[in-house]
């Protein structure tokens, strides 16, 4: 009778490993990032909402509209890093772009911006930025690994 037990050892001996772990890297391989979608979409929405969470959508009209706009951009690329990651990480560095332009935003956008929306912008920006930044270590990370 012939033994059909199926041994649960190690696969390093299976004659398909190397294809097995160019797959499993293939499937994986751009999800570095993974832990930094969420934030970067929270961080996205709330940029959109702020200007009626801080109540400065009447008084700064322009600047509310900049925040929107700039909130569902953040957003999209959120979502961006979570569909196509690989695709997505070379505008890690526009993540960066956008939180500095957020925190320089109300002198330029606005006109006389209180404390509210100056603190609110320079935070929205700053983590905007800190966030592109770990997008950006992340894809150096994964291409070294690739290569």
């Amino acid at each position: 009778m012939a033994d059909v037990s199926h041994s649960r050892g190690d696969l390093a001996g299976h004659p398909d490993v190397s294809e097995m772990q160019a797959r499993y890297e293939r499937v994986l391989g751009g999800r570095d990032v993974a832990l930094v979608d969420g934030p970067v979409f929270l961080v996205g929405l709330f940029c959109a909402v702020s200007p009626w969470i801080v109540h400065y959508a009447g008084s700064q009209p322009a600047l509310a509209t900049h925040n929107l706009i700039m909130g569902v951009a953040i957003g999209l690329l959120a979502l961006g890093f979570t569909a196509m990651p690989a695709r997505m990480y070379g505008l890690s560095g526009a993540m960066c772009a956008m939180g500095v332009w957020m925190i320089i935003a109300p002198w330029i956008v606005g006109s006389g911006p209180d404390m509210g929306v100056v603190l609110t912008n320079v935070v929205v920006g700053a983590l905007t930025f800190l966030l592109g930044l770990l997008c950006i270590g992340a894809a150096a990370k994964n291409r070294h690994r690739v290569t």
